[in-house]
């Protein structure tokens, strides 16, 4: 890991200026967000990480130990979840250390992690990124909402659609 990036764990007084720097990137999110999962980090839940890039806020990762996709659910796969980088701190490591101190708590308690992606060509460099961290997608196609996509079924094409994939840890 660069020496210019430093992972932490969320905290209340982070809120504030993780709200401000999130939402001026474009990615509003209400402060109750943010207490909520503080809440569910509280109950061992949930770690939410922190990058830092020269002490400036530079991203987030959710770290999710019972989904809400029925898949891993059922298969006890914890997910990678809300991985956002500040658009200014793309490109310098902050997305791939995200991932590597997430991968590194599941290490040794969990045999496989899971992560979900967009389809659309937002999230093309996170599609790019987790195919080159060796993510696989977990052969159950494409979901909306957590249900899968069937044949004939018409769905948005939003944030809500996406593909799961996992990893062997």
């Amino acid at each position: 890991m660069p020496d210019k990036i430093s992972i932490g764990i969320l905290t209340e007084a982070e809120i504030p200026v993780i709200i401000q720097v999130v939402g001026s990137s474009g990615n509003p999110r209400k402060p109750e967000y943010y207490r909520q999962c503080l809440d569910e980090q509280d109950k061992q839940e949930r770690i939410v990480l922190i990058a830092r890039y020269g002490g400036c806020f530079a991203g987030q990762a959710h770290l999710i130990f019972q989904s809400k996709y029925p898949f891993f659910r059922d298969n006890r796969i914890p997910e990678i979840n809300d991985l956002l980088v500040i658009p200014e701190y793309r490109k310098h490591g902050v997305a791939t250390a995200l991932m590597a101190d997430a991968e590194s708590r599941l290490h040794g308690k969990f045999h496989t992690v899971g992560l979900g992606v967009g389809l659309y060509p937002d999230y093309g460099y996170a599609q790019k990124l987790y195919v080159k961290l060796g993510y696989v997608p977990d052969g159950n196609g494409v979901c909306y909402h957590n249900i899968a996509v069937v044949p004939g079924m018409s769905v948005t094409f939003d944030d809500d659609l996406l593909m799961y994939f996992i990893k062997t840890l």
